[in-house]
């Protein structure tokens, strides 16, 4: 095991589950990443097997029929699953954030009927704030539910950057709902909306048109969704209330930030891992480059930034777990890993010379992951103005 990311007080049960989780990265996912990343193909048997192991309802209390395990040790697992490839991460933790969504925020009803089925990856999540026009400024949104009658609503417009979006059968989206509240934040709901997986009419008036090409975080898919008259009720409002949406979400992209993080210090080690690895094969000048102090020196640099960046995303993580407001320190977190994540990367690339480069190596998948760390689940500049505005919050002056 790495002497790096190492964490301090974990139980029996928790060390077990990690070892098996990273057991089933080496055998199983780190031997066919880059294959089906070239080919961008959706990982199925993957999925199948974790579904098998429980890890879709990792964090779902057991009443439920998931694990209740803590946002840590999800968090914790996130990392090592992304060490193996960062797309298979990214189906847990879309999933992972409308299940936390829908325990924290749904009527008794929802819970009853989503949780279970989710905890065994029958039910598969996504969730959609974004649209073409509007990246981090939420507030912006223009599809809308118009209420028609006593509990009913019609559902119009166009979402995107939904990961899972073909895969997934139930999809949060957030919406305008102009319900009278003085706020825009107030006049905002989430929809839960089932479809079938797939791709076109997915459900009456839900359109999946097919995937966006991406640069990398290939094998998952990444899709818009097109609301054109799709008709709902009150029953598939999360929480059966209007107007709480924008604040529902905001919960869940707080703990989906701390996977982001996670997400981060797995593709870094694994970057590190193969940096460490080619640099006591390759020769230059007649030694190891290894021994070449320059290359010496970046070594311990990114050494320093997977360890640091693991502490962060682990404090936030417990933080959370405590029941505190965690949003300073996740958005420390995530901002922390996934720019170490991109540096690191970086530098194991620079080690690997011509040859990392080439398809042929790890580091070139590794080299196309990474830069969608630093805008997914909020940029680099938005997580810099929570930290600042929490920070101002904490320091202000009295007068």
């Amino acid at each position: 095991m790495s002497r790096l990311q190492q964490t301090d007080g974990l139980s029996e049960e928790q060390t077990e589950l990690l070892k098996l989780v990273r057991e089933f990265v080496d055998e199983q996912i780190l031997p066919v990443a880059t294959e089906l990343e070239h080919k961008d193909e959706y990982p199925s048997s993957i999925v199948e097997q974790m579904k098998q192991m429980g890890i879709f309802g990792l964090m779902i209390p057991e009443e439920y029929g998931g694990l209740g395990e803590s946002l840590l040790t999800y968090a914790l697992c996130v990392e090592e699953i992304a060490r193996g490839w960062m797309s298979v991460s990214g189906i847990i933790n879309t999933h992972f954030i409308v299940a936390y969504m829908v325990l924290q925020h749904g009527t008794e009803e929802q819970k009853q009927h989503y949780l279970p089925k989710m905890a065994t990856g029958e039910i598969r999540g996504a969730f959609s704030m974004s649209e073409p026009g509007c990246g981090s400024d939420v507030s912006a949104i223009k599809t809308k539910a118009v209420r028609d009658g006593a509990g009913e609503w019609t559902i119009n417009g166009q979402k995107m950057w939904l990961t899972n979006g073909g895969s997934a059968n139930l999809v949060a989206v957030l919406v305008k709902t102009d319900t009278g509240a003085d706020s825009v934040y107030k006049n905002m709901t989430t929809f839960l909306i089932d479809k079938e997986p797939g791709f076109g009419e997915t459900a009456q008036g839900v359109t999946v048109p097919g995937k966006i090409d991406k640069m990398g975080y290939k094998g998952v898919d990444t899709t818009e969704l097109i609301f054109d008259g799709h008709r709902t009720s009150d029953a598939q409002i999360l929480g059966g209330e209007p107007g709480k949406g924008f604040y529902q979400m905001m919960d869940g992209v707080e703990v989906g930030r701390v996977n982001v993080a996670a997400r981060g210090c797995g593709v870094s080690r694994r970057a590190f891992e193969l940096g460490v690895s080619y640099a006591q094969q390759r020769e230059t000048f007649g030694k190891k480059i290894v021994d070449h102090q320059a290359v010496l020196f970046r070594l311990a640099d990114m050494a320093v930034k997977v360890e640091a960046a693991h502490e962060m995303m682990v404090k936030a993580a417990r933080k959370k777990d405590s029941g505190q407001r965690n949003d300073l320190e996740a958005g420390m977190a995530k901002y922390l890993a996934s720019e170490y994540c991109s540096q690191v990367v970086e530098d194991s690339f620079r080690i690997h010379g011509g040859y990392g480069y080439s398809k042929e190596y790890e580091i070139e998948r590794l080299y196309r992951e990474a830069p969608m760390l630093l805008i997914g689940e909020g940029t680099a500049d938005i997580q810099r103005m929570i930290i600042g505005r929490r920070l101002v919050e904490d320091y202000k002056l009295k007068a």
